[in-house]
């Protein structure tokens, strides 16, 4: 009995069920991006205050080949509380869809987010980003990679003002395995595919211009080492951008991506970046954020799959 109730308990924690009157709607099973005859998924968490709001895009992990949006429902929750819109988002998967394809869709979330802002509530200057495993890898690259509007990218800025990132591989240049594992993801080792392993790796992309992220972590992780995160923090604090590393004693994988300290840090962080003028945790109100406010500058795996909750 006690052992059920304890599932349970961590069921409610990650698919976010919440029994008190929630501050903000879900609109579920809106499309955001088609490639193909595919189309690609996201709900969305809006406050019911008026006026616009900073966004968070919520990137479900999986090791780029299982998972959905409705993953890390409880991180889209935690931050919809407090004032944020969040777009929890479905994007292709390996290994019928190899690298780069999973952070393309991210890439078409952060356009399609700021394309339709007028709808949802949101302030397109303020973006975020959070995601755990495979996702917060993600996150973290596109906080490195993001792009001035350009043609290249629609004429819609691809960058984001803030990430947090759980359990993230962050630098796939070297394996003692010449990256024969990532076979699936990469569709060769590093070999043959030398440049796509170059460009799923956050760390490589660092510059003193990057976003600023916040890293939690696992101290007991066996599936993504911390290491493999603190090659992009280290990087990160030498190019002198804004970074923390929240490490988690004892945590494993899982066990990370649900610690109710770990959230409330990654929320404290983006918070502070896309809120600085509000205290942590207060209710924002519409005088809090402004759409003539500017961003924030910017210049320039999991290895085990997780189980999918339901579609």
């Amino acid at each position: 009995m006690m052992l059920r109730l304890a599932a349970f308990c961590c069921l409610l924690m990650f698919a976010g069920v919440a029994f008190a009157k929630p501050v903000f709607e879900i609109r579920e099973k809106i499309i955001y991006s088609t490639v193909g005859d595919r189309e690609l998924l996201l709900d969305a968490f809006i406050p019911k205050a008026e006026g616009v709001h900073p966004a968070v895009l919520v990137v479900h992990g999986g090791a780029w080949r299982s998972g959905n949006r409705r993953q890390l429902r409880a991180y889209a929750t935690a931050l919809a509380e407090r004032g944020f819109v969040c777009f929890a988002i479905d994007y292709r998967l390996a290994p019928k869809h190899k690298f780069p394809a999973q952070i393309e869709d991210c890439r078409n979330a952060v356009r399609w987010i700021r394309k339709n802002a007028s709808q949802y509530k949101v302030n397109p200057d303020r973006l975020g980003a959070i995601g755990y495993s495979a996702g917060g890898h993600l996150v973290s690259l596109l906080a490195t990679t993001g792009k001035a509007p350009s043609d290249a990218n629609g004429n819609i800025d691809t960058r984001i003002q803030v990430a947090a990132a759980g359990g993230a591989p962050t630098d796939f240049r070297w394996f003692p395995d010449n990256g024969r594992w990532a076979d699936f993801w990469m569709g060769g080792d590093l070999t043959s595919k030398k440049e796509l392993f170059l460009a799923a790796s956050t760390a490589a992309f660092v510059d003193a211009g990057d976003a600023p992220l916040f890293f939690f972590h696992g101290s007991a992780d066996a599936l993504v080492p911390e290491a493999w995160t603190k090659a992009c923090y280290f990087a990160l604090k030498s190019a002198g951008v804004t970074t923390e590393f929240y490490s988690i004693a004892d945590a494993g994988h899982m066990q990370a991506a649900m610690d109710p300290r770990a959230l409330e840090k990654a929320c404290d962080f983006l918070t502070s970046v896309l809120v600085p003028e509000r205290q942590s945790g207060r209710p924002l109100k519409e005088a809090d954020v402004s759409p003539e406010l500017d961003a924030s500058p910017k210049v320039s795996s999991e290895a085990a799959s997780s189980r999918e909750l339901d579609r």
